[in-house]
């Protein structure tokens, strides 16, 4: 089962209460703490588009990669709407390539934690590196592991009139993985249609993060508690980074 292959279709339905302007606001503000311009930007991961739609609409050239094609189709037919439409490309983050540098690039909603492998999360870090102008942003988030392991055992619920979607948590110590079982349940019509998934994020500390960074050539690497620009708390949930690759 691959990841948001059934549940693209129900993604944005199910994730309302993200609150997509707020994350732009956020990221905005680190762009004008980099003190360069910011005109090129890269949503790395971006699912259906939602965060790249919103900056494109504060006037950013936006380019959208992701590892699902089904979440990309959602994210190209939301963005039509846009005169200046983002470009997407369909890829997994350790072999990113793109046709030019971008002044930065952000990547949200825990979305490195997708990649349960650690030399392919450094892997992607140096090719993030790679794409980046020098002096360019690298603005990310990742679950604590004190987030992860407590999702053991846990079962959540996600509806609309026309979706259902229960999924559990199961942690595993020994391989810093928590596995997401996902039943999903679309009605059409009189009927209703049962899919399943499989999500998976390794658990990674901020030191590790703080590493792989700074192994792939970044400077000024901080860390910051969720939406906020304090250092994070003990059992912070979320934690954010900012990297800028050297001039």
């Amino acid at each position: 089962m691959a990841s948001y292959e059934f549940l693209a279709g129900s993604y944005d339905a199910l994730t309302g209460d993200v609150g997509y302007g707020r994350w732009a606001d956020y990221v905005e503000r680190h762009f004008a703490r980099l003190k360069r311009p910011v005109r090129r930007v890269l949503d790395l991961a971006c699912g259906t588009g939602s965060l790249t739609l919103e900056l494109a609409r504060r006037g950013y050239e936006m380019t959208g990669v992701d590892l699902s094609p089904e979440m990309l189709a959602a994210a190209e037919e939301k963005c039509r709407v846009l005169e200046n439409r983002p470009w997407f490309f369909c890829e997994p983050m350790e072999s990113l390539r793109l046709p030019g540098r971008v002044d930065a690039c952000v990547c949200c909603l825990d979305s490195v934690n997708y990649v349960l492998r650690p030399q392919k999360l450094a892997r992607a870090f140096q090719r993030v590196w790679n794409c980046l102008e020098p002096g360019g942003l690298f603005l990310f988030d990742a679950d604590t592991p004190e987030k992860l392991a407590a999702m053991d055992g846990q079962v959540f619920l996600d509806e609309t009139e026309d979706v259902f979607c229960v999924w559990r948590g199961e942690y595993s110590g020994k391989r810093r993985i928590c596995s997401f079982w996902m039943d999903l349940f679309e009605r059409s019509g009189e009927t209703w249609r049962r899919s399943g998934e499989l999500h998976q994020e390794y658990a990674y500390t901020i030191e590790e993060l703080a590493g792989y960074l700074s192994d792939a050539g970044f400077v000024r690497v901080k860390q910051y508690g969720e939406l906020k620009f304090c250092a994070p708390r003990p059992g912070e949930q979320r934690v954010f980074f900012a990297a800028v690759k050297g001039e």
